[in-house]
């Protein structure tokens, strides 16, 4: 990227799809896959970090991949917990705060205890949130965040937008700027459903362990040439800009 990216997004989230793809076109094991995707998420973390993102949300393991073989369940939960182990201490080392979103309840103790372990790395100051969606889908969290809402303001007729976005796994986050899936493939796969209502959908046909520092850059390079209208008329947002 030439100079610095003239407008860089708050919030990334990304749909890191393809490492069985990628291990299966190298006769590889699908594990061998997984593991180089780890590798790719820490090219992309260093790269958000770097550019000056906010947040970076990334889908680790949806509520729907339960109905994988239960041998690649067992090796997905294992690289789960082993990538906090090692990373957290670094991660927090770059100010960059971990926080894990998703149901729990079927996670190991194990697992939670490791979640738990990364999410309390004191950190001063964080230049950057990474939010990992694990054991998560979007539908699970709006129907968490209306149940939540309900318990707290029984009558439904004062419900707003907003009241409900206050009960979201991750209200204390902007809303999704930019969406990025790799892999090739166009949905979003039941993620950030309502985060993203007005975010930039970029897909790219590069499989994710493949997926390094430019792969994000050419990310922000595109993202900055979209004009965002948020509903207004090209027009109205050009008046705005000069304004």
């Amino acid at each position: 990227m030439n100079g610095p990216c003239p407008r860089i997004p708050r919030h990334v989230a990304v749909v890191m799809d393809g490492n069985g793809r990628w291990a299966e076109s190298r006769g590889l094991p699908r594990a061998a896959g997984h593991r180089a995707g780890i590798d790719a998420l820490r090219r992309c973390v260093n790269a958000a970090s770097a550019a000056g993102v906010a947040a970076l949300t990334v889908f680790a393991f949806s509520s729907e991949n339960w109905r994988r073989p239960e041998r690649e369940v067992r090796l997905l939960m294992a690289l789960m917990g082993r990538a906090l182990r090692r990373e957290s201490r670094r991660l927090a080392e770059h100010r960059i705060a971990v926080r894990v979103v998703g149901d729990r309840e079927a996670l190991s103790p194990v697992l939670c205890r490791a979640i738990a372990a990364a999410e309390s790395q004191p950190i001063e100051s964080p230049r950057m949130v990474l939010h990992v969606a694990f054991n998560y889908g979007g539908r699970w969290d709006i129907l968490q965040a209306a149940q939540s809402l309900a318990r707290a303001q029984p009558d439904p007729t004062g419900w707003t937008e907003e009241a409900m976005a206050q009960h979201l796994s991750m209200s204390d986050l902007p809303e999704v700027d930019l969406l990025i899936r790799t892999g090739g493939e166009y949905r979003i796969s039941n993620f950030v459903l309502w985060q993203a209502a007005y975010a930039e959908l970029l897909f790219l046909p590069t499989l994710w362990p493949d997926f390094s520092e430019s792969s994000f850059a050419e990310a922000l390079e595109m993202y900055a040439q979209r004009e965002r209208r948020f509903g207004k008329t090209s027009a109205q947002v050009q008046a705005g800009a000069v304004a």
